[in-house]
């Protein structure tokens, strides 16, 4: 009885131990910490846009004066039921949210992606990088042969398109080549701009990339503002044909139109093989037709002719005389 006692309680305490050891590591396994956001501070909106040293490179100022007023850093109210630290693009205000606190956001201008661009869904931030390398994909090499310089890369720099921060987005585990990033164009924030990438003033991205840790969502919205439910792809972008070189065209021969050829174009006819034209441009067979050849006449002896000698004046007639016989 006694040993039927112990085993009833040693076999509770071991239940009890294993329940103890399961459920908290499937509840630490399936709970994902709320990222931490750096909050904003009166500071981060002073001369925002000056010129600053970041690492090697120096940041060119930006004429605060010529940002549009809703395009420049600032705090501002966003009620939404996302939790802080979600980053909420709206294609069509061209302007990206982050989330600070319940009822409030960091709201920053951006330029979008240009007609044939544009998507929508859901993504996570997965890598962050200061001064990054771009490479431009084959699909844009195709548009642009003169990118083929950078198919292995372009080192980063203030003249680099992806700017002084890149935050890399993937959806399900698949990079489908979108970031968040700087530019050194920020003439084109607040516009329909690239090629699905979300373009942010200089300043602007460096202020965001130190906001934000990796594991952030992003949420873009679709064209009329509504929430997506799917991710949705731009369409795949037709194939630029190759521009041969142009090749100048060598002079055709001059040609001799014979007398009573045909125009070009106008059927040739077969007709019977005439003798060739008479002298003068009539047709053989106007002519009459040939006699059969006649031999020539030997030629005559030449009778040479001796000169004729002088004709002689007629002898006067003789009257004879007794004293003049005639002859």
């Amino acid at each position: 009885m006694l040993r039927n006692v112990l085993a009833l309680v040693l076999g509770g305490m071991l239940v009890g131990s294993l329940g103890a050891c399961v459920q908290p590591a499937v509840t630490e396994a399936t709970k994902s910490p709320e990222p931490v956001v750096k909050q904003p501070v009166p500071e981060d909106f002073v001369n925002s846009y000056v010129a600053r040293q970041d690492g090697a490179f120096t940041v060119p100022a930006v004429p605060e004066d010529k940002i549009p007023a809703q395009f420049k850093r600032q705090l501002v109210d966003f009620p939404t039921n996302d939790p802080v630290g979600t980053i909420i693009i709206n294609p069509t205000n061209k302007t990206l949210h982050l989330v600070t606190a319940p009822g409030k956001a960091m709201r920053y201008g951006i330029a979008v992606g240009a007609d044939g661009f544009q998507w929508a869904g859901e993504a996570l931030v997965t890598n962050r990088k200061h001064w990054p390398t771009w490479t431009p994909p084959k699909e844009m090499i195709e548009r642009k042969p003169q990118l083929e310089k950078w198919k292995d890369g372009q080192p980063g720099g203030p003249t680099n398109p992806l700017g002084a921060r890149a935050l890399y987005l993937t959806t399900n585990g698949v990079d489908y080549g979108f970031r968040i990033h700087g530019t050194p164009e920020w003439k084109s924030i607040g516009r329909n701009a690239s090629s699905g990438c979300f373009r942010m003033i200089n300043q602007d991205v460096i202020d965001l990339y130190d906001r934000v840790p990796n594991g952030v969502k992003v949420v873009v919205l679709n064209a009329d503002g509504s929430r997506p439910t799917a991710l949705k792809l731009p369409p795949p972008q037709p194939k630029k044909a190759a521009v041969k070189p142009k090749q100048t065209p060598k002079p055709a021969a001059t040609q001799v139109k014979a007398p009573g050829a045909p125009a070009p174009g106008f059927p040739t006819m077969t007709a019977p093989a005439l003798n060739p034209p008479a002298l003068g441009g009539v047709p053989a067979a106007l002519v009459a037709p040939a006699q059969p050849a006649v031999p020539a006449p030997a030629p005559a002896a030449v009778v040479v002719t001796p000169p004729a000698e002088p004709a002689q004046e007629p002898a006067a007639t003789c009257m004879p005389t007794p004293e003049k016989p005639c002859p």
